[in-house]
């Protein structure tokens, strides 16, 4: 069996639904991203991707700051929206009945209903083509308490958290092992 080859494209999945915030308390914004992710582990360095005609993209040039929510199951109508709506247009908070909250480190507000809201500071931005790259300093995470076990440690897998590919979102399910599973030694 072949491989068929196909022009270059945005192929790359399943990629996380994240709600980003921007704006202030008074004025916040929500917008659906999906390219996003990590850049550096030290110092944290994270990025987002967006349009230029967004109406996001401004408030974010302007203030320099967002929050990466993570998107969980109780969430996918509302990231949905939020990817399709306009906050030019109409208050998404509002209208999602979602809650937005203060930001530890940053002016930009979090999403409350979020399991962890990730706090950026734009240092950079590169102009790509159909989207400009916000790279961002990771200032601050917020973890919402119901998801730290005993030890101090976020169980990823209670929230719920939900992945996107290809037009369609799905539940993250069954673990199937945990890194560096492949090499430790038996007992």
């Amino acid at each position: 069996m072949g491989k068929a080859i196909w022009q270059p494209g945005t192929l790359l999945a399943p990629v996380p639904p994240a709600m980003v915030t921007c704006g202030t308390l008074q004025k916040p914004n929500i917008i659906t991203i999906a390219w996003t992710g990590i850049l550096n582990s030290t110092p944290p360095v994270t990025y987002i991707s967006v349009r230029p005609e967004r109406y996001s993209h401004d408030i974010i040039s302007q203030s320099k700051e967002f929050v990466i929510n993570l998107t969980t199951r109780d969430l996918v109508f509302a990231c949905d929206y939020c990817g399709v709506k306009s906050g030019a247009k109409e208050d998404k908070f509002k209208s999602t009945k979602l809650t937005p909250g203060a930001a530890s480190e940053i002016n930009a507000p979090i999403l409350m209903e979020s399991p962890v809201n990730i706090e950026c500071r734009v240092r950079e931005v590169l102009p790509l083509g159909t989207h400009d790259m916000f790279i961002a300093d990771i200032m601050a995470v917020q973890i919402d308490e119901r998801f730290i076990d005993k030890n101090g440690k976020l169980d990823m897998s209670l929230c719920g958290l939900v992945a996107y590919s290809h037009g369609e979102y799905f539940a993250l399910g069954e673990k199937l092992g945990s890194f560096g599973y492949s090499v430790r030694k038996k007992k």
